[in-house]
């Protein structure tokens, strides 16, 4: 049986776009990529700290190098808006295996950063974790089998343990098409991972019928870790919708509730998505059009949290609310 097309989509009422998106393009960027997009963000020694994935290729003419040219990209920024990247890449794996790294994810731990990435290899997808003190070093703390990745850690350790988000890729087990879910791990040291179980379903968020994964870190709050995720609606009808040939799917941020002892047990989710693309720089001109994919979510010390998300696979964007109205989306669901 096909998936039930999902309709037109909006975003919270709760949501601000910065007048200034979108905040980071390839035009930014000194050793000039195609893309750049799908960051990781976080607060550092400071200052706020980027990290994004960088695509090569010729814009002008719609097309991509190699997957394995892609790498990430350093920033830095005083107010999260205006940033200062760095004159080169910062991090990439290749060798005979590993095709190449991408969409990072940062958290902050007992005073270092910690960062996810996808990993494309010739036999699979993986998942990695690598620790950095300067963003100039970074050791790999682990690497997950195939077919892992969209990996996202909690900033502290829960029950003794640590924990982290993720979306396996088990292509015969949900009939041999894509219907991945979020799922949900514990570490006692951050290499060897365990204890899994289905954290969210596809079936379980009405404006999803393809797949649903992580998105930026969970953030503390006194009512349960306030946590996203992306979802993928799939809709045949609609064509080229890019640079690509075909491009069918449409990308929203959701968001929920996770209890802060027993983060496998949702306190609360927002019915509807929080961001859908509607902006003109996440619905036309992209690589993939229709795309919203959070990558970083901060929140300050007034009650302001920062979403910052790639728009259309092509540039990063930032969105903001109070985590106050946040909260009350999850516990009311609506």
């Amino acid at each position: 049986m096909s998936s039930p097309i999902i309709g037109a989509l909006k975003s919270s009422s709760i949501i601000t776009r910065h007048p200034a998106n979108p905040i980071l393009t390839a035009g930014d960027v000194p050793y000039a990529p195609a893309l750049v997009f799908n960051a990781g963000v976080t607060k550092y020694q400071g200052r706020y700290i980027m990290v994004f994935r960088n695509d090569y290729g010729d814009p002008e003419k719609h097309t991509l190098l190699p997957s394995s040219t892609t790498n990430l990209g350093l920033a830095y920024s005083h107010d999260g808006i205006h940033w200062d990247v760095q004159p080169g890449p910062c991090f990439g794996l290749q060798d005979d295996e590993i095709i190449r790294t991408y969409d990072p994810r940062l958290t902050v731990m007992d005073g270092r950063v910690y960062m996810c990435f996808a990993v494309d290899t010739k036999h699979g997808v993986r998942g990695g974790i690598a620790v950095t003190d300067d963003f100039e070093k970074f050791e790999v703390l682990h690497m997950t089998a195939p077919d892992n990745r969209n990996m996202v850690l909690f900033p502290e350790k829960i029950g003794g343990n640590y924990v982290r988000l993720e979306r396996p890729f088990p292509v015969y087990s949900r009939g041999g098409k894509d219907r991945f879910d979020m799922w949900i791990s514990e570490s006692p040291d951050l290499k060897y991972w365990g204890n899994t179980d289905l954290l969210l379903a596809v079936e379980h968020v009405a404006y999803a019928n393809d797949k649903i994964g992580p998105a930026a870190p969970p953030i503390k709050t006194s009512k349960g870790w306030l946590t996203t995720f992306h979802s993928v609606d799939l809709d045949p009808s609609r064509g080229k919708n890019g640079w690509e040939d075909s491009w069918k799917k449409r990308y929203c941020a959701g968001i929920m509730l996770l209890d802060l002892d027993n983060p496998k047990k949702i306190v609360g989710m927002y019915k509807d998505p929080l961001i859908a693309p509607e902006a003109s720089y996440e619905t036309d001109g992209g690589f993939r059009n229709d795309v919203i994919f959070p990558g970083g979510m901060i929140l300050e010390d007034d009650g302001e949290v920062k979403i910052y998300y790639g728009a259309a696979d092509t540039v990063e964007c930032l969105a903001t609310a109070h985590v106050d109205d946040l909260v009350r989306l999850c516990l009311e669901g609506k």
